[in-house]
């Protein structure tokens, strides 16, 4: 827990690689991901440095491997499941690798090219026989219809003369030729177009489509086609029509030629498919094996092209960010590496002073992982600065349930998350190429907990589907109202609405034990008791919400060694917010404590009392209690100073720390050396530390106490801050009213759904009724998921992330660091995965 609020200790250290342990080194530093490497040559273009040779090799096997890929996808053969994690292969062992993947590659290539040369030449013959068949229909049609179907008039005088022979044709001066072939379905409208605007209408055109289906080479994908036959005029008329007539039997012996290469081919076809899918079968085996090696092996390459070589060029040198408790295992690693390789000198790690920035890094688990990312969404947590993660476990899913508050719907809620978490190990549910999937996936236990809050909620506010639920019994009592002899039972059939008084005796017996009474769900007022009761509840949570980030800062202030700004920053900012909504809260609460059913029609309003407190005129109304007015303007005088306080103390007091008579830099008339190291920090004995020297600075600014200090600078940014922090306690305070706006809209939508759906099915009385509530049954459900479930959760959703952004991890959280990336082969990205070969 410690080390999720303010994140790991960090620290600098050397790697002293042996040339020949190097890559056996990073090795199992890429398994265990303890380290964040830096890069020692950052003036050396990326294709200068030393291991460029053996990126481009990997990068040639990535190539093969994606071809692999996409040979294997598109023969619809699914890799080996299992958890597979091979060490990176040796740098021997490459060229073995490298030779495998070129002769399957060689050897795939051949098989697929041979396939899809007999599949083209398949598709030929059918094409061709399809061509014959549908032509020689074409001819017998037209020797056995009538004529005068189509006239041209190029040629008028046809219409006269229906018996055209072939030398009352040759007499006419006019050449007739045909041409049959086999085109697209798609193209044939664009090919008739062309034949007629190119021969001027001098051709007959006939088609007629294929009946089965002809399978593109290309696409791989099913087409239709269509065989035409053309008839022209041209030369050499004579000849080209008995070729056409007299060719019948010459016909049937191609066609019978052809169906005998067809089916040869099909024969050859089907083994050549068969020895492709053994091949790729095998392939399918070791391919996710070779992609994870290769990814390694190109990733250990990267990382020994960030390290530099000593002056004998026999060791590597590297410089990375490690966490200090991490530093053992850091060392047994290198350990483990150098034995693996042989190595008579072992690599070691030296830990080394430095001015820069660490990163930050947040060990989480899979229940925080996702409020984690919620937090640094919002901005990566400075080094060793609160982190508010831990608090938006509890607080995310909370304020959310207050504006999602339905037992019903947080039960379904529940459930789908519970789902998500018992098969959370389903290879199917992690590895979707769905985003949307994704997000709800990852975030399985935020919203496990957000639907248990929800039930919570649901439980307080009563509210089941808009229902009311009367677990326990109402505290009202209807019958005393005719015992004290108030109703009468003229009353009951004179009047639609009836008013319950507290007042008299055995109508109300008390609060309900748990959340509202069910009663309420009856009354016609029970919109104004909720509003004034949910908006009243905002505001005390939203006080008490800011209040507790005002006070998180005071961890960061004694963590950094900043004494001077309990006093001059987070008293300032304590007593401003409490004075003033601290105080609205204490009146709500009064109220609710103190003034009873007797006298509720005489309290006071305590918005009133807000505005006069300001306006100071507490004598105006009265007063809520006795001593309220000078206790009001004791309030507003201390919240007022308090502002000149938080404007002023900080820069002045730092300008007096810098330039009167106690300087940071000296302590007892020795010049105090700065230390950079967390452990020769805290060495140090903390009445030696001078209120002025920020430990942020030596943690996070990385800047040398020596610069100039700038007292406008600071002033301005102070100023920034106060206009800032004074004018977002009032914004802030009205912006968690959004948890009674949405409160109220959530349930007004979920009762309104079941008056529109549900209750004009269950009032039908007739025994049509019960089937018509099936398909309402289903209406309802669908609306409720897509509109009260995935639409209403998400704007809650939306409006406790910005709670949570803007109105609580500003009082404390900067954001401003950067994220610890350890060097992890677990971590790294795949191109293969990205475009769904994996």
């Amino acid at each position: 827990m410690s080390s999720l609020l303010r994140g790991e200790e960090m620290c600098l250290a050397q790697l002293f690689l042996q040339s020949g342990s190097a890559y056996d080194c990073i090795s199992e530093l890429g398994e265990q991901g303890l380290v964040e490497f830096r890069d020692l040559n950052p003036s050396v273009n990326a294709f200068q440095r030393k291991h460029v040779n053996e990126i481009k090799k990997c990068e040639e096997m990535e190539r093969i491997l994606g071809y692999l890929l996409r040979e294997v996808k598109r023969a619809d053969i699914s890799l080996p499941e299992g958890d597979v994690n091979p060490v990176a292969p040796l740098p021997k062992h490459v060229m073995a690798i490298m030779e495998q993947l070129q002769r399957l590659e060689v050897e795939l290539g051949e098989v697929t090219r041979n396939k899809e040369k007999l599949q083209r030449n398949l598709l030929e013959l059918t094409e061709y026989t399809h061509m014959l068949r549908i032509s020689r229909n074409f001819v017998q049609k037209s020797s056995e219809r009538e004529p005068l179907q189509v006239q041209y008039e190029e040629f008028p005088f046809l219409e006269k003369d229906t018996m055209i022979d072939y030398s009352s044709m040759q007499r006419l001066g006019a050449r007739l030729g045909f041409i049959s072939g086999l085109i697209k379905r798609t193209k044939i409208g664009a090919f008739e177009r062309m034949l007629w605007r190119v021969c001027k209408g001098y051709t007959i055109l006939s088609y007629a489509e294929v009946d089965e289906y002809l399978e593109d080479p290309d696409t791989r994908e099913p087409t239709k086609s269509v065989v035409f036959l053309i008839s022209y005029w041209g030369d050499q008329i004579g000849q080209k029509v008995k070729k056409i007539c007299d060719c019948n039997e010459e016909r049937n012996d191609v066609v019978e030629g052809l169906r005998t290469r067809i089916q040869d081919l099909h024969t050859v076809l089907h083994r050549t498919e068969d020895y492709l899918k053994q091949v790729l079968m095998k392939a399918s085996e070791s391919v996710y094996t070779w992609v994870l090696q290769v990814k390694k092996m190109k990733a250990i390459y990267y990382i020994l092209n960030l390290c530099s070589f000593d002056v004998t060029n026999k060791c590597l040198i590297a410089e990375v960010w490690c966490p200090v408790d991490d530093i053992p295992t850091l060392r047994r690693a290198l350990e483990e590496g150098s034995r693996k390789s042989g190595a008579t000198v072992p690599s070691f790690v030296n830990r080394i002073p430095t001015n820069d920035t660490p990163p930050t890094l947040m060990k989480t688990n899979k229940l925080t992982s996702g409020f984690q990312n919620i937090v640094d969404a919002y901005g990566v947590g400075n080094y060793r600065e609160v982190n508010p993660a831990p608090f938006t476990i509890i607080t995310f899913p909370f304020l959310f349930a207050v504006m999602f508050g339905d037992l019903g719907h947080g039960v379904i809620m529940a459930l789908f998350a519970l789902w998500m978490v018992l098969y959370e190990n389903n290879r199917k549910l992690k590895n979707t190429r769905n985003e949307i999937w994704n997000a709800f996936f990852e975030g399985r236990y935020i919203i496990l907990l957000m639907g248990l809050f929800s039930i919570y909620t649901g439980l307080i506010y009563n509210d089941c589907f808009s229902k009311s639920l009367n677990i326990f019994g109402s505290g009202w009592n209807v019958s005393a109202m005719f015992r004290a002899e108030v109703w009468k039972n003229g009353d009951i059939s004179g009047n639609r609405l009836l008013t319950l008084d507290p007042n008299v005796t055995g109508v109300f017996n008390g609060p309900y034990p748990l959340g509202i009474d069910p009663i309420w769900n009856l009354a016609t007022n029970r919109l104004t008791f909720l509003n004034s009761y949910k908006m009243k509840m905002s505001v005390i949570l939203g006080v008490i919400h800011m209040s507790f980030g005002v006070i998180l800062s005071t961890y960061n202030h004694l963590h950094f060694r900043k004494k001077h700004n309990l006093y001059l920053v987070f008293l300032p900012e304590l007593l401003f917010l409490l004075c003033l909504f601290g105080y609205l809260v204490f009146m709500i609460i009064y109220k609710w404590l103190v003034f009873t059913a007797k006298d509720s029609r005489h309290a006071p309003s305590i918005l009133i009392h807000f505005i006069n407190m300001f306006l100071m005129q507490g004598d105006a109304v009265q007063p809520l209690y006795p001593g309220q007015t000078g206790l009001q303007v004791f309030l507003v005088v201390i919240a007022v100073l308090s502002v000149p306080v938080l404007l002023l103390g900080k820069p002045v007091y730092l300008y007096w720390l810098r330039n009167g008579n106690h300087r940071p830099g000296m302590y007892r008339g020795y010049e105090r050396v700065r230390r950079n190291s967390e452990e020769e920090l805290y060495l140090m004995r903390p009445q030696d530390m001078e209120e002025g020297s920020s430990h942020s600075d030596l943690s996070t600014s990385g800047e040398r106490q020596t610069e100039e200090f700038d007292f406008a600078d600071e002033l301005l940014h102070q100023a920034i801050h106060t206009i800032e922090y004074c004018l977002g306690c009032v914004s802030n305070t009205a912006s968690y009213l959004r948890l009674w706006a949405l409160s109220l809209a959530h349930a007004q939508l979920s009762e309104v759904l079941w008056a529109m759906v549900m209750r004009v099915a269950l009032r039908m009385d007739t025994r049509l009724g019960v089937l018509f509530l099936v398909p309402v049954f289903g209406l309802f459900a669908v609306l409720t998921v897509s509109i009260l479930l995935v639409m209403e959760g998400l704007s809650a959703f939306l409006h406790a992330l910005r709670l949570h952004w803007v109105e609580f991890q500003n009082k404390f959280y900067s954001g401003t660091g950067v994220k610890f990336c350890p060097f992890s082969f677990s971590l790294l990205p795949s191109s293969f995965e990205q475009h769904g070969l994996l």
